[in-house]
């Protein structure tokens, strides 16, 4: 499942197309992906204005002239694409797209932008922009990582006593918003601390650093276009990079990176999620 970084540079990639546009038109070619539709979908994005073009945790987030906001979700394979409206098929379609899974397609003057989703685990919604804190989705949502609410002591606070892995808090999006797998498993091995340590056993100045080694970690795969390790793509269809630079996600068996470090990467299961790590030098 796409995760910040590649929710952010689909973000980026997004808002030369959209941001300031005009929607004169909006395809929805089946009733549901994951849930049904909002009612009335197309008909309340047609003729709307994208004011600005936002990013909560996973979500997109595109704020409309109309006082709504839509939110879409890319679960496990959805794909949000720029064509140029003059050349449709200009961006590099790989071997996976298929047209029959093109579940939306929103047009403007110059450019349609198609949401493709082949397993059907995303979602559209539309919430009233200014109760969007309130819904489902956001209500008991922690700080974005890369935001100023997001600092030692909120995290050493939402440790405190907890007695869950610090692998399982970091994932909790009622500590941090937007955190996933990869990148847990990436910030832990560069902070040093082992995925099954009990959050609330973690001293607090060992909680501090973890918090720039995630806002490190988030901004150098923001920087390589997210990992592309099944599904992801840019905007334009191109893939991201953070996957040739891990320390760890999915190294298993390989020789741990760290300086004077001779431990092997090892994979175990926790909670469902493969994590990856090295017992040696995380402790």
């Amino acid at each position: 499942m796409p995760e910040l970084p590649e929710v952010e540079t689909v973000r980026r990639g997004l808002a030369p197309a959209l941001q300031g546009a005009r929607l004169v038109r909006v395809d929805v070619n089946r009733p549901d992906l994951r849930w049904p539709f909002p009612e009335r979908m197309a008909e309340r994005l047609t003729g709307a204005t994208v004011i600005a073009l936002d990013r909560r945790s996973k979500y997109l987030l595109a704020h409309l002239d109309t006082a709504e906001t839509l939110i879409v979700h890319l679960g496990m394979s959805g794909r949000m694409v720029v064509d140029d409206a003059l050349r449709p098929g200009a961006f590099h379609r790989d071997a996976g797209w298929h047209p029959r899974h093109d579940h939306v397609v929103l047009h403007t003057d110059a450019h349609r932008v198609t949401f493709n989703d082949a397993r059907r685990f995303g979602f559209w919604d539309l919430a009233p922009t200014d109760a969007l804190d309130a819904t489902r989705h956001f209500a008991r949502m922690g700080p974005e990582p890369l935001s100023d609410g997001f600092h030692a002591d909120h995290l050493i606070a939402a440790f405190r006593r907890k007695a869950s892995p610090v692998k399982a808090a970091l994932l909790d999006q009622r500590v941090v918003a937007g955190l996933g797998n990869i990148y847990v498993c990436e910030a832990l091995h560069r902070a040093g601390i082992s995925p099954t340590r009990k959050a609330g056993r973690i001293a607090p100045r060992r909680v501090a650093t973890l918090v720039p080694v995630i806002r490190d970690v988030l901004a150098e795969a923001i920087e390589a276009g997210g990992s592309s390790l099944r599904d992801h793509r840019q905007a334009d269809g191109s893939l991201g990079y953070f996957q040739h630079g891990f320390a760890a996600y999915d190294r298993e068996g390989q020789p741990c990176p760290r300086d004077a470090c001779d431990g092997t990467i090892r994979r175990i299961v926790q909670g469902g999620r493969s994590t990856f790590h090295c017992p040696v030098c995380q402790r």
